[in-house]
């Protein structure tokens, strides 16, 4: 084990605060008026930047001089030194082998584009704008033109967390019908949200993968719900948000490029999360 000094791992746990500080100033900031972009992640993965905001090292890593870190869940300390204790994750052992295993299972399977972030579209489809989940931003489209649209183009959602939104017009018009016990069937690596969702395994697993890792994947997630909003049929130009207009040819190849980079990028941080829980497992 890795032994760090505290003038070492010190600079990196104020370094890591103060990027969280920065991205989660908007939201701690606008008192629960919520935009609809920038505050997303941090309702729907409800996950508090108090708790982002804590470094952790990460298995192997032993750290001097840590008493934040001796009184945080799933610490020990040894001989003077504190670390993430593996020895200590009772039930969370089969969790995080099932995330490993979904992570392996997404990443071996082959990834499907041209989705074209229709489930944003389906979470609305029939429904009128006092009806829509995200009812502060307007739809920039007629109802009737989103049915017309959706209609025209397949719904190929394989996300679970993004199909169980669809309205109850909508659900029948996708071509896989996902459950929660078949997540890991039809999981794929072009999937926005799968690729979001790297953030929410690091989290969950923390504090046995490394801050580093969970930064890396919530600054994705980030970059990824932006496409996600700029896809949808809302207008978020009060938010300084431009459209994204899938439903016009040049619109879909700007998203499947855009789409297709995100899944190079999110395969590299699940082969990393991948490796760090192998390393919490063993």
């Amino acid at each position: 084990m890795r032994v760090m000094s505290r003038e070492e791992w010190q600079p990196l746990a104020q370094a890591h605060a103060a990027q969280i500080d920065d991205w989660s100033r908007g939201h701690r900031e606008r008192h629960g008026n919520r935009h609809p972009t920038e505050d997303f992640l941090w309702h729907y993965y409800s996950f508090r930047p108090s708790h982002l905001r804590r470094w952790h090292p990460g298995i192997g890593i032993a750290l001097e001089r840590a008493e934040e870190h001796a009184a945080w869940p799933h610490y020990a300390t040894v001989g003077g030194v504190t670390f993430a204790d593996s020895a200590s994750m009772g039930e969370r052992r089969r969790a995080l082998g099932w995330m490993r295993d979904l992570l392996g299972r997404t990443l071996d399977r082959e990834a499907r584009f041209g989705c074209f972030a229709l489930h944003e579209w389906a979470m609305v489809y029939g429904l009128e704008q006092h009806e829509v989940r995200h009812e502060q931003a307007p739809l920039r489209l007629a109802p009737q033109r989103i049915r017309e649209i959706v209609d025209a183009a397949p719904l190929r959602c394989t996300h679970y967390d993004a199909f169980r939104f669809y309205t109850p017009a909508a659900a029948p018009l996708n071509e896989l019908q996902p459950t929660r016990a078949t997540q890991a069937d039809f999981e794929q690596p072009g999937c926005l949200h799968a690729n979001m969702d790297i953030y929410k395994w690091c989290y969950k697993a923390t504090p046995f993968v490394s801050s580093d890792l969970t930064r890396d994947a919530f600054a994705l997630a980030r970059e990824i719900r932006l496409l996600d909003v700029q896809a949808s049929p809302y207008d978020l130009a009060a938010w300084g948000t431009p459209s994204l207009r899938v439903e016009t040819p040049e619109g879909k190849t700007e998203f499947i490029a855009r789409q297709r980079e995100f899944t190079n990028r999110a395969n590299l941080l699940r082969e990393r999360l991948m490796a760090e829980l192998e390393s919490a497992l063993a």
